[in-house]
């Protein structure tokens, strides 16, 4: 029996998860320059991408890689120094700038929503720790994202870090970074003055917690805060990000980034 070819595949791509031609346009020239030159080194470059993102996606391990693919060490090679010289982190924020402009907005926003997440780990992660609140034995993932759910700031802790804390070591990396920044919107869990002070002073920004009101007993959608849970959402979507199976809290946020710019890419190019 002879199996029809999955029309879901787009120009350039074997598995779904492959980049197209005119994703690998946008992302080759955000790869730092490797050894070798030519076509020969370009090709090798994207295959290896590819592989990255097929891990991301479905989450195998890196040994269980298909043999369509490059050597499996040589993907790990590439994927560990873009983790450590923070090229991840660098191509999320590029692209993220892309898409806004992309959308008729100014490349920085002006406000930002933060969240966070508690995930189960295996036993071999890391950073493990208990969150008595979510009743969860793992990590917590910090976000801060502008209005069109884009991650702007992240960091990954043991569950048991506070959000506020995990907030400020979390926006710390964004000063200077974020000029046109005015407002950080967060929920309850961000309550405190030691924080809005910080924000204010750090960030020049003012920090409005929404709450529920008293006595409320139906659930209704506060407004821009359901942008956040949807980015949470679309990072969940990848198997490899469905639990965190990392023992390096880098490698847990590399992913992060990796699965926003499988979205942001196919944005862009629409």
């Amino acid at each position: 029996m002879k199996y029809r070819e999955d029309t879901r595949l787009r120009s350039g791509q074997v598995y779904e998860t492959d980049l197209t031609d005119d994703e690998w346009a946008i992302v080759g020239p955000l790869l730092p320059k490797s050894e070798g030159s030519g076509k020969a080194q370009q090709i090798e470059l994207r295959r290896i991408v590819n592989a990255i993102l097929y891990i991301t996606r479905t989450g195998c391990q890196w040994r269980l890689l298909p043999k369509d693919f490059p050597k499996w060490q040589s993907v790990y090679y590439h994927f560990a120094k873009w983790r450590d010289d923070h090229t991840w982190e660098r191509m999320n924020d590029d692209l993220a700038k892309m898409v806004r402009v992309k959308a008729g907005r100014d490349p920085n926003p002006s406000m930002l929503l933060v969240d966070s997440q508690s995930v189960k780990s295996t036993e071999s992660t890391g950073t493990r720790a208990f969150d008595g609140g979510k009743r969860i034995k793992g990590t917590k993932r910090h976000f801060a994202v502008d209005t069109m759910g884009l991650i702007h700031g992240l960091y990954v802790t043991a569950a048991n870090v506070d959000d506020r804390i995990g907030a400020e070591e979390m926006l710390s990396g964004l000063r200077g970074a974020l000029p046109r920044l005015t407002k950080v919107l967060a929920d309850g869990g961000y309550r405190g003055d030691y924080l809005e002070s910080w924000i204010e002073q750090q960030l020049h920004a003012a920090l409005e917690v929404v709450t529920v009101e008293k006595g409320q007993k139906t659930f209704i959608v506060q407004a821009w805060r359901w942008v956040v849970e949807r980015t949470i959402s679309w990072v969940n979507r990848n198997r490899r990000l469905s639990k965190d199976y990392e023992y390096l809290v880098g490698t847990a946020e590399s992913f992060i980034f990796i699965s926003m710019a499988t979205l942001m890419l196919k944005r862009l190019v629409v």
